[in-house]
């Protein structure tokens, strides 16, 4: 998954999810709003490294958007980790 239109799909479905969680925040526990507050910051860095890629040489782009995929992943599975506690 390295193409362009693959991560924006990936991305946009992270932000569908980061934007439901947002919502129930206010509800979490104190280990779960400190998971969210690593989240965030990973989400912020994959966010800044998404627009440098489309900015990069074709070449290096896949590079990097095979580290981006790998990191949106993790970020995912995160996501459903949080939503689980909170349900």
């Amino acid at each position: 998954m390295s193409s362009k239109e693959d991560i924006e799909q990936v991305m946009g479905k992270l932000k569908a999810q980061r934007d439901e969680l947002r919502v129930q925040m206010h509800l979490a526990k104190a280990e779960v709003k400190e998971e969210w507050d690593d989240l965030e910051r990973k989400w912020e860095h994959v966010e800044a490294r998404l627009e440098k890629v489309g900015h990069e040489a074709k070449d290096s782009a896949g590079e990097v958007g095979a580290a981006l995929s790998t990191v949106a992943e993790e970020i995912g599975s995160a996501y459903q980790r949080i939503k689980r506690s909170l349900s």
